[in-house]
């Protein structure tokens, strides 16, 4: 079965790390009365759609109750239904499930060697998410603020107004592809401002009248932006903006300039470091040197907020790991770049990759100290 597992219908809408987290919440639940609704509710929203196939159809065609023939005894909370297994197998074998549209190489990219896929352009990337987003609101991401278009209730120009007192902006619900296109900073800040609204409901419920389809309940904020970060960050790693979704630090949520792997998980590691002011420091750091649109001033404030935590542990933490010579290069940088002081004999005239090379350098070097603090107190 785990085979069946990496086929296309099987492709993951969400991180495999949150399908198993809450796959495995729902185990935990399974004296739930509509236990089933739930997993089928999950299951729909884990997944790829469009198939006739995939683990949402597979789990309604198992049949309910017991496996063999068994029976519970009321007292017996460990069996599990032929359903429960079902879900507690996927859990287990989630490695094999794809995080990743599945390709295999057609005819042309065979024989050219040349791969087919394209970069996307700013217009692709709005017509993308404004794609997404409805897919999203379908599942009831964004009913928790906005409410249900139900034939009894409306929606109107409920949506439109909710965003018109945040972004000051008349009528952008529905969103508008075109106009969006347009006007790309007021994209930037409804792909911003969706983030916050979103919410992944845990139950549904279905009304039939005039077809109006299921309303959602019981609203998690952290998985549902969890998601909606997930989803966008896909669309624009394929495309040529260089911006990203932060997943972490006080950013968390807004659209920051991507880095590599490396450095992303430099950033990672300390944003989630708790140990005093310092750790306030680095994360404001963070925040203004990799938001949206940072100029000069504010790349020039990241190096400065890291050069005085550094200055702090000068003669201490970094006295055990770097030699007296060394220590003064580090400063000589901050002090001779136009950065901290203000005197004629100081580099201005300078491109701002330097400045990104400084930034990351102190950065690193932070993460550096932490872990010689880390030593110290062990």
């Amino acid at each position: 079965m785990n085979a069946r597992l990496s086929e296309p219908d099987h492709q993951l809408l969400w991180p495999r790390a949150l399908f198993r987290t809450e796959a495995t919440k729902l185990l935990n639940r399974r004296s739930l009365r509509d236990w089933n609704e739930r997993c089928e509710a999950l299951l729909d929203d884990a997944f790829v759609h469009g198939y006739q196939g995939g683990p949402r159809s597979e789990f309604c065609e198992l049949p309910d109750g017991y496996p063999d023939g068994l029976r519970r005894l009321p007292t017996d909370t460990t069996t599990l239904t032929t359903k429960q297994r079902f879900l507690r197998h996927l859990v287990e074998n989630a490695e094999f499930l794809s995080e990743e549209v599945i390709h295999r190489p057609y005819w042309r990219e065979r024989t050219s060697g040349k791969s087919t896929s394209t970069v996307l352009d700013s217009r692709s990337v709005v017509r993308e998410f404004v794609a997404l987003v409805d897919d999203l609101d379908e599942y009831g991401y964004f009913e928790k603020r906005f409410g249900k278009e139900c034939v009894d209730d409306y929606r109107g120009s409920g949506p439109s107004n909710l965003i018109e007192k945040q972004l000051h902006a008349p009528d952008l619900w529905p969103l508008d592809e075109s106009r969006l296109a347009d006007e790309m900073d007021l994209f930037f800040d409804i792909v911003e401002y969706l983030h916050d609204l979103a919410a992944r409901p845990h139950a549904r419920r279905m009304h039939s009248y005039c077809g109006c389809g299921w309303h959602h309940e019981e609203f998690e904020i952290e998985s549902g932006r969890i998601v909606y970060r997930w989803r966008v960050n896909k669309i624009l790693q394929r495309s040529n903006l260089g911006l990203r979704l932060a997943d972490e630090g006080p950013d968390i949520g807004r659209l920051v300039a991507v880095t590599d792997d490396a450095r992303h998980e430099l950033v990672t590691k300390l944003t989630a470091r708790e140990d005093g002011p310092a750790s306030d420091q680095v994360r404001h750091a963070i925040e203004l040197f990799r938001a949206r649109g940072a100029d000069r001033n504010q790349k020039r404030s990241a190096i400065v907020e890291l050069a005085l935590i550094l200055e702090e542990r000068r003669n201490g933490v970094l006295t055990d790991a770097l030699a007296k010579s060394d220590r003064g290069a580090l400063f000589e940088i901050a002090n001779n770049f136009h950065l901290r002081h203000q005197n004629a004999s100081q580099k201005r005239e300078y491109d701002d990759f330097y400045l990104d090379w400084i930034f990351w350098l102190y950065l690193s070097t932070t993460e550096l100290t932490n872990r010689i603090i880390d030593e110290q107190n062990q």
